[in-house]
């Protein structure tokens, strides 16, 4: 997959002199609650210091964007799992070495720096991360940004079936679709004070195949697989997903 090329930025693991950069960044990015403080930011190091990144610019040192994840055990979650549990309330001492699937709990690029290719940047070291630890996923919650537009005529279903075909536009699923991952479900109230998704997300996976397995792609909700182009008069009903997926 090609990536835009994000000259002059460097992404390279968290350090702790990052921390004010990260925080001031996700102030511009969340107004009302920024998700992260020095508390959060510490423990994300102590349990998982790989999984934390940062890009920079290398000459001013300038925080420009980030990235937070942990290790889970799949098995131990559902498609339903919010936001909260799966980081342990933004805690991540539930990460979990032995699991097989890397969970994306935040990305931001701050709003000053974006269309510099720093986002494509963050995801491809993520990327590298997965595979050189041998993992066979990535998987997060992508929120659905632009869904308030849309909640009086679709449900969060029927909108992400609309981003994946192309007919809208979401910040933020439209952008990691580009990226090469996939929707596998849909969970409500992932993030339920969220008034851009009113909760609402799309989870969303990317396959390291050089390690994943068939039964790995067990649990995917098959609404979101190549789906139909429907009537806009006849939306597709909702349906079960497959239940929960093995070997996390």
């Amino acid at each position: 997959m090609k990536n835009k090329p994000a000259a002059g930025i460097d992404v390279r693991p968290t350090r702790p002199q990052d921390f004010d950069g990260i925080i001031e960044m996700a102030r511009a990015i969340y107004p009302g609650s920024p998700p992260w403080t020095g508390d959060y930011l510490q423990s994300h190091l102590d349990v998982f210091a790989q999984g934390q990144l940062v890009a920079v610019e290398p000459d001013s040192g300038r925080v420009v964007g980030s990235a937070s994840s942990l290790i889970v055990d799949w098995d131990d979650y559902n498609m339903q799992t919010s936001w909260q549990d799966f980081t342990d309330h933004g805690w991540f001492r539930n990460h979990n070495p032995a699991g097989r699937t890397l969970y994306g709990a935040d990305v931001m690029v701050d709003p000053r720096t974006q269309g510099r290719g720093i986002g494509s940047k963050i995801y491809a070291a993520r990327r590298e991360l997965v595979r050189s630890l041998g993992l066979r996923r990535i998987r997060a919650g992508a929120r659905l940004r632009g869904y308030a537009r849309y909640k009086d005529d679709l449900s969060p279903e029927q909108y992400v079936l609309n981003v994946i075909r192309g007919e809208l536009g979401d910040p933020t699923l439209s952008f990691q679709l580009k990226q090469g991952f996939r929707v596998i479900g849909v969970v409500r109230d992932y993030l339920r004070d969220d008034p851009e998704s009113h909760g609402h997300a799309a989870v969303i996976e990317w396959v390291n195949h050089r390690a994943a397995t068939r039964k790995d792609t067990y649990g995917r909700d098959r609404r979101f697989a190549k789906p139909r182009k429907p009537s806009p008069k006849h939306p597709p009903p909702p349906g079960p997903g497959d239940g929960p997926t093995p070997n996390g």
